[in-house]
């Protein structure tokens, strides 16, 4: 089988950072077309230097990395610093990234390779705010009957918030984005915090990430260490949750994972809930299903999977 032809939309951001590498380790099953970087858990001007940073980690300095949206659709940019650091990519000493950024611009880029790919063949997967695809749709709407599937980290039910009582940050910062891409009628499967926080890079799985002895499998184990401290003081947990990198493992490993068919929306109205999943889990509303919502993982299996690609590099 040819290897699925994706778009990472991101935000780099540790876990981030995990996602794109897995997808790099794996061109059996995934071909990367370009990445594209939005404002989320830093500006900007740092996602898009941590991807080319993350890239040439990698060596990748061939993948096109486009710079999009700075901003919300129509909100002030909420950033995350208090759990990624300063630069986004805190842990690690990395160099500034060599490899240009790409003159186009990130929602250009898409709307373009979704286009000219065949229908029904290129996956959109964001691992931050909506923002970018959120824009591309509106600005094209064409595209959306061209998307194979959105494959997306954010949202929460049983969780339910990281950023407020009750919203996840990627969807929290530009919840109008989210909106208009659980509305755009394209397939959608959705990583939220309740299989997320399950992805839990305990001791032994970070002294594993540390024992592949290569750069790329040092810096993984640095960027967790780095990363956890925040996830341990507020959850009590044993350690960071891999948000990101389970878009990635679904991708080559789908049977890792289990979920349901459900109605999600986004509430973009209320002060107390803004940015809320209102994932209707137990189907108990008449409104038509638009995503598969993950509930659950095989977290070994997950750690298995991603040590193995880690160390493919």
């Amino acid at each position: 089988m040819a290897p699925r032809k994706i778009i990472i939309d991101t935000d780099p951001g540790q876990d981030d950072a995990v996602a794109i590498l897995l997808a790099l380790a794996s061109p059996d099953e995934i071909e990367v077309l370009g990445i594209t970087a939005v404002a989320g858990n830093v500006p900007l001007a740092l996602t898009q230097k941590n991807a080319r940073i993350v890239c040439e980690l990698a060596g990748r300095t061939d993948m096109r990395v486009f710079a999009g949206c700075d901003a919300p659709i129509s909100r002030k940019l909420v950033t995350a610093e208090h759990v990624h650091g300063k630069t986004g990519l805190d842990g690690p000493v990395l160099p500034d990234p060599v490899m240009a950024l790409q003159d186009t611009h990130a929602v250009d880029f898409i709307i373009d390779t979704l286009r000219a790919e065949p229908p029904g063949t290129v996956t959109l997967c964001p691992l931050g705010p909506l923002t970018n695809i959120a824009v591309a749709l509106e600005r094209a709407p064409d595209i959306a009957g061209r998307i194979e599937e959105i494959v997306l980290m954010g949202g929460a039910y049983f969780e339910v918030g990281n950023i407020t009582p009750t919203a996840e940050f990627n969807i929290y910062v530009d919840p109008d984005a989210a909106k208009i891409v659980f509305g755009c009628g394209a397939p959608i499967t959705v990583m939220p915090l309740d299989v997320t926080h399950k992805a839990l890079v305990t001791k032994p799985r970070n002294d594993a990430f540390r024992a592949l002895d290569t750069p790329v499998g040092v810096t993984v184990a640095e960027m967790t260490d780095f990363f956890e401290r925040f996830d341990k003081e507020k959850y009590g947990s044993d350690g960071a949750p891999l948000h990101d990198p389970c878009v990635t493992a679904y991708l080559i490993a789908p049977e890792l994972f289990s979920g349901r068919h459900i109605n999600v929306e986004i509430e973009t109205v209320s002060d107390l809930t803004l940015g809320m999943t209102v994932a209707d889990w137990w189907r108990v509303t008449d409104r038509a299903p638009n995503a598969t919502f993950m509930g659950d993982l095989d977290a070994d299996g997950f750690f298995t999977l991603l040590t193995d690609r880690i160390a493919r590099l």
